[in-house]
């Protein structure tokens, strides 16, 4: 538009020049010429705003090229360009009022150029002004679509990037959580568990050390091997390895006759564990089916020998075509249970049944409770080995 200007001032100037050479309004015209060329090239400078500045701007340059129109006629169509400017300043009424004196001054100077009445003359410079008029109105309402749509578009952004944030923040802190309880069953099913049977040896070795310094010394040896298995526990938990037992080699059936052995031989004939084995698996089970399945049986068999009183209990792996089973029972008093469903780790403290319920829940088993007062309990743990089951969350047990 900017360049329409000056080309249509200086087309009428030298058109001018060439059909009016010599006459006394000739500098008249050039200065006008000039200084309207010049006041337009301040425009930019001064902003689009409708300050006073600008307005007083405005109504300078309309009125130089006034004076150009009355003077020299052809200089009309340097309007068009007007109109855009006027349309682009003042508000829409005052807007159009401009384009219609514009328009009108327009028709009057073509008016004077022409030899006589022409229809076209007083009908053309309307029709431009209108199309002139809807085209930048068209362009307006164009660009507030685009700023309305750019500014829902940041505002989308600035959603997403604040959902990202809030996601990211939800998931550490459901990871600091997950971390917590693994921990928490950790320590629980390993180095407590040590810690305890530790405790309860180091309590009878003092009780029969006067009267019976052997068996005070075997209560201090077995000691120092549950301490040298829960250090090797503890260095294990402390890189992230598998369990002690199942790092000997001989997978989850050789752990669990081991762990069997070793708690018939802490009970010191109070407790006599068996364990047995049906069925072979149609392929290794997975490291961390073998790392939950073996600490489920270390849970389990605390409960029996701190709370049941029992005097036999046993192990039973299975192995089944989908699923592999471990069932604990025992012959001690018993309890009421409750019924046995497997609870989400939300309601897990990380202690006794449930952090073993927990274990079941992450690899998609089920865990079944049987047991009356005096009857003992039978605890069974299944597993399935479906490929679908076992991409719930790995426990990094």
């Amino acid at each position: 538009m900017h360049a329409a200007f000056f080309l249509l001032l200086g087309a009428s100037l030298t058109r001018f020049l060439m059909r009016h050479p010599g006459e006394a309004r000739t500098p008249w015209i050039i200065a006008l010429s000039i200084t309207l060329a010049v006041l337009y090239l301040l425009g930019p400078v001064l902003g689009s705003r409708p300050t006073p500045r600008r307005l007083a701007w405005l109504g300078v340059l309309v009125l130089v090229w006034m004076v150009l129109v009355v003077l020299a006629p052809s200089f009309a169509w340097c309007a068009v360009p007007l109109f855009y400017t006027g349309l682009r300043i003042l508000p829409p009424r005052a807007a159009l009022a401009l384009v219609a004196l514009l328009t009108a001054f327009v028709v009057a100077a073509q008016l004077r150029l022409a030899e006589g009445f022409d229809p076209n003359l007083v009908l053309a410079p309307p029709a431009v002004a209108a199309v002139a008029t809807a085209v930048f109105v068209h362009m307006q309402r164009q660009a507030v679509r685009q700023r309305e749509l750019a500014a829902r578009q940041r505002e989308l952004i600035d959603d997403l990037l604040r959902t990202r944030r809030e996601l990211a923040a939800t998931e550490r802190r459901e990871g600091t959580l997950a971390e917590r309880q693994r921990l928490s069953m950790e320590i629980h099913d390993t180095l407590a568990q040590g810690l305890s049977s530790q405790q309860m040896l180091l309590q009878a070795a003092d009780r029969t050390w006067g009267a019976d310094p052997e068996a005070a010394r075997r209560h201090v040896r077995t000691a120092t091997g549950i301490a040298e298995r829960n250090l090797a526990e503890a260095r294990r938990f402390v890189h992230d390895l598998a369990p002690a037992d199942l790092a000997q080699g001989g997978g989850l059936e050789a752990a669990l006759r081991t762990l069997a052995a070793r708690e018939s031989a802490q009970a010191e004939g109070a407790l006599t564990v068996h364990c047995h084995v049906e069925g072979t698996p149609g392929a290794p089970l997975p490291d961390r089916v073998q790392s939950a399945l073996l600490r489920i049986a270390q849970g389990a068999l605390a409960n029996v020998r701190e709370h049941s009183g029992a005097t036999a209990a046993g192990l039973t792996l299975t192995h089944l075509d989908d699923r592999v089973v471990l069932d604990i029972g025992d012959n001690g008093r018993g309890f009421t249970a409750e019924p046995a469903t497997v609870r989400g780790p939300d309601t897990v403290r990380g202690h006794g049944l449930p952090a073993i319920r927990a274990r079941v829940h992450q690899l998609g088993g089920s865990l079944t409770i049987e047991s009356a007062p005096g009857e003992g309990t039978v605890l069974s743990a299944a597993i399935p080995l479906a490929p679908t089951a076992l991409t719930a969350p790995e426990d990094p047990a």
